[in-house]
């Protein structure tokens, strides 16, 4: 690893979810919607790096991670939320093939959303959030990674739904193909994906049905 940095504070942000503020090592530089590993700098833990995604923005002067946990797992994301202010991680450098290409649709499965975050942030600082809007699948309403800030984002173009409770504010039901044919007017756009392995496969399989064009897909590849 080619960082060591030191957590500065950790919050849950959602039931099972914490947001990490941790310095910005000296020379680090990324692009909205890459990630890095971080391992654990501890004993039995620093061979066990895992993918996540800085969900700050690339001048800010630290660095925010959000990231689930897993506490069923003995495995790191449930190590990485035991850990307290002044514990240090190791960091790689960044990488990964999701960056803004231009104005599209954002789909995202639960904490795929991360990606996005930092990116949406960016065109918000710039004023270029026209043209964008957000379809953001989850298993219920308590499960929505910065629903208020995504909603003052994008305002009606944030789209929320959820696959296992219908007595919500959320469109209930999974995001399946109907979905997107019927939320969704035109497929020469780009679309923005990420999720958990199954998700991506399926929603891009959808979209390719649909007519998208395979190089305005962006996802991690």
């Amino acid at each position: 690893m080619e960082h060591r940095t030191t957590i500065l504070m950790s919050q849950f942000i959602t039931h099972d979810v914490k947001r990490f503020i941790v310095e910005r090592p000296a020379g680090f530089r990324f692009e909205p919607g890459q990630g890095v590993e971080l391992a654990i700098d501890k004993d039995d833990w620093r061979e066990e790096p895992r993918p996540f995604t800085p969900t700050s923005l690339p001048d800010d002067a630290a660095l925010e991670f959000i990231i689930k946990g897993y506490p069923e797992h003995q495995g790191v994301t449930r190590e990485l939320h035991r850990m307290e202010a002044g514990e240090a991680l190791l960091m790689s450098e960044p990488f990964g093939s999701i960056s803004y290409r231009g104005p599209g649709t954002f789909i995202a499965g639960g904490a795929g959303i991360t990606p996005f975050l930092s990116i949406l942030r960016m065109l918000h600082r710039r004023g270029e959030l026209e043209g964008n809007s957000l379809i953001f699948s989850n298993k219920g309403p308590r499960d929505i990674i910065a629903e208020k800030e995504l909603q003052y984002l994008l305002g009606e173009q944030a789209h929320f739904l959820c696959s296992q409770q219908e007595d919500c504010r959320c469109r209930p039901g999974r995001l399946n193909r109907s979905v997107l044919q019927n939320s969704i007017k035109d497929f020469s756009q780009h679309f923005y994906l990420c999720g958990p392995p199954p998700f991506v496969s399926a929603i891009n399989d959808a979209l390719a049905e649909l007519g998208a064009v395979p190089d305005a897909v962006v996802f991690e590849r």
